[in-house]
């Protein structure tokens, strides 16, 4: 499977960036999504997820009412709507695939996961 994330780049503090995760070589519509970041010295954190029918969205609590994740099935792709991006938002994002059994409690962990896109950047500015 190949997981291809764009949409990152340059933002100022308040402005809005839209990324893309496009998904192929499996059955992309069989797996729930998440996005993950990183910033520069810290660990994978989690950002968002979303089941596989789109019926079941989860966030992390610090990014609720800024960020959405969506899918379309039928052309293979993730989104991830940021809105009034903050320079703590700084940070590599991924997408990432996971074929098991959703247990909201271990979307969060990067280790659930099996299969990673390459990330891109997200850099706001103040």
């Amino acid at each position: 499977v190949q997981l291809q994330a764009s949409g990152g780049g340059l933002v100022q503090a308040g402005g809005s960036l839209r990324l893309s995760c496009a998904g192929s070589g499996r059955t992309f519509s069989r797996d729930a999504m998440g996005w993950f970041r990183q910033a520069p010295g810290k660990e994978r954190e989690f950002v968002a997820a979303i089941s596989v029918a789109s019926s079941v969205t989860y966030y992390a609590d610090s990014l609720k009412g800024r960020f959405t994740i969506s899918r379309d099935n039928a052309k293979n792709t993730v989104i991830l709507q940021m809105n009034s991006l903050k320079p703590e938002d700084t940070a590599v994002y991924y997408c990432a695939a996971h074929p098991k059994l959703w247990i909201q409690s271990r979307m969060v962990l990067p280790s659930d996961y099996d299969y990673w896109g390459q990330g891109t950047l997200v850099t706001v500015s103040s």
